[in-house]
């Protein structure tokens, strides 16, 4: 059978676009290398465990937005918990809750002894009024480029809503808080360096502002705990393309790719026999995607064309997660709950010194064995600075070390109780996700011009697409979702 495309890994870009094109009706087929869908946004059981791989919390989910229609549309019944605080932000003298009231964190700060209350009230109404413009842009794949004559009425008649934002193209988000002077406050300080880390994959001081401005809004942008894990809303669109008539093939992982121009097709060999295509779109990074290419040419031109994608990622980030299994300590929350741990302020927030904790709630039974919670904890290592061999397993055991000492300075009531430790590093995420050295979070947006140079789609080589984190929007499961909605848009109208 010959497919209009073959879409190649469900992650977030890969399930975004196999829906859309399925919806639109054409003939596509899904493979994952993997037997579940979710890429480093997954959940996957082990030791009677079911922990989140990597992403624990996902903004789209509001009943407006990306993932909330999927949801409503396809499994209405899926449990989703509106956290309040969303994240609890703990560092030395400083407890930040990032609650559901939009102007909380501003008076937990204007409160604090120093603070500079008109500077913050000028801060945060410029990020909210970018983050409000942003935010509906995303919100909109329909009207993200490239454009056809409705999309360009549509953003026509809010001309005027777009004119802040060129004023801060090419700039950091630390020369923002300069102009408000509230560079100096610390404890504003590191609530962005914390979020950018997480999000933007940066500090503030290199944060690329227009969209460290909408980072700093990701807990009111339909934010929520998916009851089960995030793996949840994978498997739910994993469900949809097949009752949108799509094929699913999990374990099935492509090996190779080869075009033929007297077929005008794509030929692709996976592990359950040959499957031919009009498009191939891989939810892939781009070296990943250029190593499939059999033809030597074919892959020299995707490598020249991706280069520039390829270089950002040598800067790019890998992760080093502990997977534990906890009792609860006495008087813990039933719901689930999320913490960043911050131990020392003025030391970068990579490398164990910085954590995101994300605890199960005692109303998902399936999570964990009678009587326990998981806990999912992650830090970012940089990927420049992993040895080879031997060295690399005792720089990652050392990061490890230093994760378990910040949960034990500012957590310390869940590291009592610990009874499961799983450990992993970016050599697991490069093993089971199929990342090429570990990568995860996508390019880091450092302030400049080039984040916008090339906002896709992608298309690579004829009929040939790339779709995910390393390609803009990037960043978010959300993020790679709209990506795969746009690509599929574009796949379309090529077909």
């Amino acid at each position: 059978m010959t497919y209009d495309a073959v879409v190649i890994g469900a992650g977030f870009g890969g399930l975004g676009t196999a829906l859309t094109l399925a919806e639109g009706g054409a003939e596509v087929v899904l493979c994952e290398a993997l037997k579940y869908p979710g890429g480093c946004a997954s959940t996957f059981s082990r030791d009677g465990y079911r922990f989140d791989a990597g992403a624990t919390l996902l903004s789209g989910l509001g009943e407006a937005q990306l993932f909330g229609r999927w949801l409503a549309r396809y499994t209405p019944g899926t449990e989703i918990d509106w956290l309040d605080p969303a994240v609890e932000l703990r560092a030395p003298g400083l407890t930040l809750k990032v609650r559901r009231e939009r102007g909380a964190v501003e008076a937990q700060l204007a409160a604090l002894p120093g603070a500079p209350r008109e500077g913050l009230r000028g801060f945060f109404a410029e990020q909210r009024a970018i983050a409000e413009v942003l935010w509906k842009v995303l919100d909109s794949p329909e009207h993200l480029p490239p454009f056809d004559a409705a999309s360009l009425w549509h953003h026509a008649r809010r001309a005027l809503s777009y004119a802040p934002l060129a004023k801060l193209l090419g700039r950091p988000l630390e020369r923002v808080m300069r102009a408000h002077r509230v560079e100096g406050f610390a404890p504003l300080r590191l609530y962005a360096d914390a979020v950018c880390q997480i999000t933007v994959q940066c500090a503030a001081s290199e944060a690329e502002a227009l969209f460290a401005f909408a980072a700093l809004d990701y807990c009111y942008r339909g934010t929520g705990h998916l009851r089960g894990g995030v793996g949840t809303l994978a498997d739910a669109l994993l469900s949809a393309v097949s009752l949108q008539r799509g094929t699913v093939s999990l374990a099935n992982q492509v090996r190779h790719l080869r075009y033929e121009p007297s077929e005008r097709l794509w030929h692709v060999e996976a592990r359950r026999g040959p499957l031919r295509a009009r498009a191939v779109v891989a939810n892939l990074l781009p070296g990943a995607l250029a190593s499939m290419l059999t033809e030597p040419a074919a892959r020299s031109r995707v490598e020249r064309r991706l280069g520039g994608l390829t270089a950002g990622l040598d800067d790019a980030w890998g992760a080093a997660m502990l997977y534990l299994g906890v009792e609860p300590p006495p008087g813990a929350p039933a719901h689930a709950h999320h913490l960043q741990l911050v131990a020392d302020p003025q030391a970068p927030l990579i490398e164990g010194n910085h954590v995101f904790a994300s605890i199960s709630g005692a109303d998902e039974p399936q999570r964990a064995p009678p009587g326990q919670r998981t806990v999912t904890v992650s830090t970012h290592v940089p990927l420049k600075k992993l040895p080879e061999a031997r060295a690399a397993g005792d720089y990652v055991r050392g990061v490890q070390d230093a994760m378990r000492a910040t949960l034990a300075a500012r957590a310390p009531e869940w590291m009592q109780g610990v009874r499961h430790q799983l450990p992993a590093s970016p050599r697991t995420f490069a093993r089971f996700v199929g990342r090429p050295g570990g990568a995860v979070g996508g390019l880091p947006r450092r302030a400049g011009l080039v984040s916008y140079a090339h906002p896709g789609p992608r298309e690579v080589l004829p009929g040939l697409w790339l779709v995910g984190d390393s390609v803009f929007p990037g960043q978010s499961a959300l993020a790679a979702a709209v990506g795969g909605v746009r690509t599929a848009r574009a796949v379309e109208r090529s077909l």
